[in-house]
């Protein structure tokens, strides 16, 4: 055996022997909040606090991605093989149909507080400077000249809920008159200008193209977009009848087995209840249930009468078969 050989058989047990006396460094686990589209912003703000928080109680660092668009879409995408471990959207038959394939646990409402929402909203308008068309409940919104921009109710969660929101103010001044409630809402659509596939593109075409006369979105959004845009440009108005618009959450249960992230899942939307969480959420204009930090935001929330899905609609299934399948309702209303 030549020396060169013995020092090359000698490198070789040398490097295994150390592969073997040091352990693998472990993959930095990864988990991915499939979330609404006009939910970027705020989850980018969530993220960094939570991976902040679980390091310093785990002593694990982890990544968090995100996967935004309409939340049906997202819903649809997690169907077709999106690996997301959680969910964050603006609407329960987003997360329940998930469920009904399986992919999140029967019972996902009852696993946290407030029906698995954390946080919760209602639909409001931005007008433009000085409300010139005088926007300040759902009766205006059917003024002969008024041009209204909001999600198609067929694709996006916040669209749905505009539309509801609207029906519900409709039976409640209509005193149910069906045929009264039916021409209100022919009406409404019919002033609709723009139906974009979500919300995030239903802000651009009123803010960046300059279309419409009122943007309808969750109170958040347009309250952030006043923010954003320039509180001397636009203004919020928050009607004195609207929607409990809820967000629920869930763990894809599959995915996160599958993944390894069972215990990362459960314990991102866990966080989203600490009373820091609620304080940022509340920051960032929504509603949320922590008492002390409902209370040190309470001149931020105008008083509102908040109907339930289930008030105007009879709960998210007779809402979905009644009014948004193919030729129900919103098609009937639509035809000219």
């Amino acid at each position: 055996m030549t020396l060169l050989t013995t020092l090359r058989r000698t490198a070789v047990a040398v490097a295994l022997g150390a592969s073997l006396a040091t352990p693998a460094l472990a993959a930095e686990r990864e988990l991915l909040n499939s979330s609404y589209d006009i939910a970027r912003e705020l989850f980018a703000a969530v993220n960094p606090e939570f991976k902040a928080w679980w390091q310093a109680e785990h002593g694990e660092a982890v990544t968090i991605k995100q996967s935004h668009g309409g939340s049906s879409a997202q819903a649809r995408a997690i169907l077709q093989g999106l690996r997301a471990d959680v969910v964050t959207y603006n609407q329960v038959t987003d997360v329940q149909v998930l469920a009904d394939a399986g992919l999140v646990a029967e019972d996902w409402q009852q696993q946290l507080p407030n029906n698995a929402s954390p946080y919760y909203s209602t639909t409001a308008f931005l007008v433009r400077k000085d409300n010139p068309k005088g926007i300040e409940s759902w009766d205006d919104l059917v003024n002969e000249d008024v041009e209204i921009v909001f999600p198609n109710p067929k694709t996006s969660g916040n669209g749905r809920y505009t539309y509801l929101a609207a029906w519900g103010f409709a039976d409640q001044a209509f005193e149910g008159d069906e045929e009264q409630i039916h021409d209100f809402m022919r009406t409404f659509l019919g002033n609709v200008v723009v139906f974009d596939t979500g919300g995030r593109g239903a802000t651009t075409s009123f803010i960046e193209r300059g279309i419409g006369d009122v943007l309808i979105s969750f109170e958040s959004e347009v309250n952030n977009i006043r923010g954003e845009y320039g509180s001397d440009d636009f203004e919020v108005i928050v009607p004195p009848v609207s929607i409990l618009a809820e967000f629920p959450v869930a763990v894809v249960e599959e995915n996160a087995e599958r993944n390894g992230t069972q215990d990362l899942a459960r314990g991102y939307l866990e966080y989203l209840y600490t009373e820091e969480m609620q304080r940022l959420l509340a920051g960032f204009n929504y509603r949320v249930h922590h008492e002390a930090v409902v209370a040190e935001f309470a001149e931020q929330f105008p008083e509102t009468e908040l109907l339930t899905v289930e008030a105007i609609a009879g709960g998210w299934d007779d809402a979905m078969a009644t009014h948004f399948e193919s030729g129900a309702l919103l098609d009937q209303l639509q035809r000219r």
